[in-house]
């Protein structure tokens, strides 16, 4: 049971990384660039797909850009965080917190299926593939998340007892 826990807590770390590492280059690309990543066909081909299909103009775009690149940025900070936190855990002996990753998560695969359909119904496979990796990515982590809360068992609280009233005491809520 020890071994599935430090394979469960590995993978929950390497994936953390993947995001901390890959969608934090991709969020300060976005944002250091004039045109917050569009000039980029590539990745911009998201942006394009989510704006063709809700009505956005061009300056619709570059302000969905510029939220998808803040929200990308978001969520590899808090990966990066927990990342620190794990190996400030695994020198400790302490147990990681898992809910700041579980919810960047939730938000990294909200994100994953938005991009994902416009990639799907543009027939861009390669594009499909990179988004639907993301994706599984994130529900596995997820998943990984709550397995090891499940493993871990919390301490009982101790619970305070008062003592009996003595018969004709003072007391002084009588």
């Amino acid at each position: 049971m020890q071994r599935t826990t430090g394979v469960i807590g590995a993978l929950i770390l390497a994936i953390a990384i993947y995001f901390a590492v890959f969608w934090g280059y991709d969020a300060i690309r976005i944002l250091t660039s004039p045109a917050y990543g569009l000039e980029d066909v590539w990745r911009s081909q998201v942006v394009f797909g989510i704006g063709r299909y809700a009505g956005f103009g061009p300056e619709g775009l570059i302000k969905l850009a510029a939220v998808l690149g803040a929200v990308k940025l978001v969520i590899a900070s808090v990966c990066a965080v927990h990342v620190f936190e794990r190996m400030r855990a695994l020198f400790t002996g302490a147990t990681a917190a898992n809910e700041g990753l579980e919810t960047a998560l939730i938000v990294a695969v909200a994100i994953s299926i938005l991009s994902l359909v416009p990639a799907i119904w543009s027939h861009n496979s390669d594009l499909a593939r990179e988004q639907l990796i993301q994706l599984v990515l994130a529900g596995l982590t997820g998943v990984f998340c709550m397995v090891e809360r499940g493993r871990t068992k919390p301490e009982p609280k101790p619970v305070a007892i008062a003592p009996a009233p003595v018969e004709g005491a003072y007391a002084p809520w009588n």
